[in-house]
């Protein structure tokens, strides 16, 4: 039984998983604090106040916040808007000029358009010579 729980730890998967949370949630206090800090308080000199707990709807005595999601909806807005443009887009666009294009290993048979290897002298599907 310790066996398989041990094999199951140290499966590359769950150490994976185990690094990409800790990680994230290191990233995470990095984008709520530069979005605290730094878009916020731009957006609040823009706009005006970018925080709305101030609504507040009276609905037959009680009182129904909604002001206060508004304000998470816009918060999470900004954060995904600030990890997309400063880090998913420069990350793609390195990644894409770091990798090389590979060369083609299949090619198209003539007569059924089934995909055969390079070096195939004949295709596996029709028996057509390949060309």
């Amino acid at each position: 039984m310790l066996k398989g729980f041990r094999d199951f730890i140290l499966r590359g998967n769950v150490v994976d998983l185990a690094v990409a949370v800790i990680v994230g949630a290191a990233f995470s206090k990095i984008i709520t604090a530069f979005t605290a800090n730094i878009i916020s308080p731009l957006i609040g000199a823009i706009a005006g106040k970018p925080d709305f707990s101030y609504l507040i709807l009276t609905l037959h005595g009680g009182k129904i916040g909604y002001g206060s999601f508004l304000t998470a909806v816009i918060d999470f807005l900004i954060q995904a808007s600030v990890v997309y443009f400063l880090i998913v887009v420069p990350v793609n666009f390195f990644m894409a000029r770091i990798r090389k294009p590979t060369a083609p290993t299949t090619k198209t048979c003539a007569e059924c358009l089934s995909e055969i290897p390079l070096s195939a002298k004949r295709c596996k599907f029709c028996a057509q010579p390949a060309a």
